[in-house]
């Protein structure tokens, strides 16, 4: 391990090898003593700082001091630095109290750590270099702190636009900053040009304190001559400050209003929700009437409604609304609303009016029930009155589809189509919303209408036996006719797709060759009549499966007979050899070939040509082995 005193030469060497560089030396030369000294150096606040003093040429030996120079002038040593051969030795005399204390590094800088306001001064660096002489430099520091945040305090009371002087408008305050900032004022992002001198348009004053911490605030008061277009004006301040290398910065206040007061000039009266374009109200409706005067703070409204040219007051408050509660048609005629400002001019109109028209609609009355039965072809009109204001317009439909615009519904020879129900529809083209409706039925009496539909074969050609069939009938009429079929099972009459009061019942069966001559018929009937329509099939085919077993029954009838036939024949013609057997019990008869050895005729054809009576004698007393 090093000894202390070996390991601080080695930190003496160092620290004059680098002075030596710096310097330039050159062994024996001379020179005059210069030095380079920053004349201004900028920090912000809390930041180091460091003070530079550096000679000029090759010196063997000098020594460099640091002042602090007062406001009065009067010099204070702070520290000093000796250089003998190659050992720099420096001291700090004097920290005037400032903590953290004044030092000096390996150069012989001084350093101010955290740099305060108080710190704001000018440092005189003073060299003595023996016959080389002596020379001193100042260096300025300057110590720039960001202030905080803008606020501005505005006037809360109401300020009248009526006095002709200026008023006070707001304090602003921008606080512990350095060097100390600039305010302006601005309206609506406009800058305000206002003098520091008093005068009645407007001006304003500032005030700058010093801080115990050494900082600066500064406060700026506004004073204006307001007018009435200052009721919606936005006002701000902001605080311009400075920052190192010429830089600046800009800390703008929250925005405020102004409560003013200024007369009434102008006032409007108006019709609120539920009104329409030409001004109508329905009956039955909540009203809402408004009136607004110009002038602040809010005057007094009165409302009032003229009967006879006379006032009958029906309201007043601050607020300049008037609910008239479930208007009623009585209440249409001409309202009013009158501003109660006394500071208005004399030949300002504080009084509004205006028509309140209330519109209605009676229910709608019809010259006929809601039901109206009339016999087949016969006409007839029906009428709509629709009491109500403004006067309605009639519109009549039938199902939805609309008939005409009159009052008066014209019928004439009436058709079972002419059934149905008809709707009278009034409407209020100013008042949308007011609409009333009122329908009868039209019935329509006669004797039954009848429709059959007709079935289709289901392949080319005529039906066939077994074919099933769905026949249908439609019928209408009023009373409502009752369908019958002349087969049973025929379905319940119900009504038909397509309306117009027809009613279908259908009936599924089989096609037979009686029904194709007979027919099926369909009856509807009602008290006033009835109708008959007869379904035909015309030539009914038999089915395919039945022919087949016709022909089959007929071919084992024929083969039976000639089974018949043969056993018959084979019964008389048994006493010939080999005819309807293969063998006989016994022996054959001598002279006649057995059977299965040739000959020069047959037994068949012996039997065949030789009587048939003999034959049977001779074979008469014989049995059958296999008959034919």
């Amino acid at each position: 391990m090093e000894p202390p005193d070996a390991r601080a030469g080695a930190r003496r060497a160092s620290r004059v090898l680098v002075l030596a560089l710096l310097l330039g030396a050159h062994p024996g030369a001379k020179a005059e003593v210069r030095l380079s000294v920053p004349p201004l150096v900028e920090v912000m606040r809390g930041e180091p700082v460091t003070l530079d003093c550096t000679p000029l040429g090759a010196h063997d030996h000098f020594v460099l001091e640091w002042f602090l120079a007062d406001r009065a002038g009067a010099r204070h040593r702070l520290a000093s630095a000796e250089l003998h051969g190659t050992e720099l030795q420096d001291k700090v005399h004097d920290s005037r109290g400032r903590s953290p204390p004044y030092q000096l590094d390996s150069r012989g800088r001084l350093v101010l750590a955290e740099a305060q306001v108080g710190d704001e001064r000018d440092y005189v660096c003073l060299v003595r270099a023996g016959s080389a002489g002596t020379a001193e430099a100042t260096a300025r520091l300057s110590v720039f702190a960001k202030p905080e945040a803008t606020e501005v305090s505005p006037n809360r009371g109401t300020l009248s636009v009526m006095d002709d002087f200026a008023q006070e408008i707001a304090t602003c305050n921008s606080r512990n900053g350095n060097p100390a900032p600039q305010i302006t004022w601005y309206r609506n992002g406009q800058r305000l040009e206002v003098p520091m001198e008093v005068n009645s348009e407007g001006y304003m004053t500032s005030r700058t304190v010093r801080e115990a911490s050494g900082l600066l605030s500064l406060t700026s008061t506004l004073y204006l001559r307001l007018h009435k277009a200052d009721r919606d004006a936005s006002f701000h301040c902001s605080a311009h400050y400075r920052l190192p290398s010429g830089r600046r910065g800009r800390l703008d206040s929250p925005s405020f209003r102004l409560a003013l007061h200024y007369p009434t000039e102008h006032v409007q009266f108006w019709l609120g929700s539920p009104s329409t374009t030409a001004g109508w109200v329905r009956e039955g409706d909540s009203v809402q009437l408004f009136c607004r005067g110009d002038g602040s703070p809010n005057p007094e409204y009165t409302f009032f409604r003229l009967q006879d040219k006379q006032e009958d007051v029906l309201k007043t408050n601050l607020e300049g609304n008037l609910t008239l509660e479930g208007v009623q048609r009585s209440q249409s005629g001409t309202y009013g609303c009158r501003v109660e400002d006394y500071d208005a001019a004399e030949d300002a109109e504080l009084s509004k009016t205006l028509e309140l028209h209330v519109a209605y609609l009676d229910p709608l009355e019809l010259s006929t029930g809601e039901e109206l039965s009339l016999p087949l072809g016969n006409s007839t009109a029906v009428n709509c009155s629709a009491p109500g204001l403004p006067t309605p317009a009639l519109r009549w439909t039938k199902d939805s589809v609309p008939l005409g615009d009159n009052p008066t519904l014209s019928l004439r020879s009436i058709t079972f189509d002419s059934a149905g129900t008809y709707t009278c529809e009034a409407s209020t083209p100013t008042v949308p919303v007011l609409s009333r409706t009122r329908s009868f039925k039209l019935l329509v009496q006669g004797p039954p209408e009848l429709r059959a539909e007709e079935p289709q074969p289901k392949a080319e050609g005529s039906w066939r036996e077994g074919d099933e069939v769905r026949l249908i009938c439609y019928a209408r009429g009023y009373p409502e006719p009752k369908l019958s079929w002349s087969q049973l099972g025929g379905s319940l009459a119900e009504p038909a797709p397509g309306g117009q009061g027809w009613v279908s019942s259908s009936l599924t069966l089989k096609v037979t060759s009686a029904l194709s001559r007979d027919g099926v018929s369909c009856e509807a009937s009602n008290p006033h009549g009835n109708d008959r329509h007869v379904f035909h099939f015309g030539t009914v085919a038999p089915q395919t499966s039945q022919a087949g077993v016709a022909v089959m029954a007929v071919a084992v009838s024929v083969g039976l007979l000639l089974f018949v036939v043969a056993a018959f024949y084979c019964m008389r013609h048994k006493g010939q050899p080999g005819c309807c057997r293969r063998g006989e019990k016994g022996s054959p008869p001598p002279g006649e070939p057995e059977p299965g050895h040739s000959g020069s005729e047959r037994p068949e054809q012996t039997g065949l040509l030789v009587g048939g009576a003999s034959g049977g004698a001779r074979h008469g007393s014989r049995g059958f082995g296999d008959e034919c």
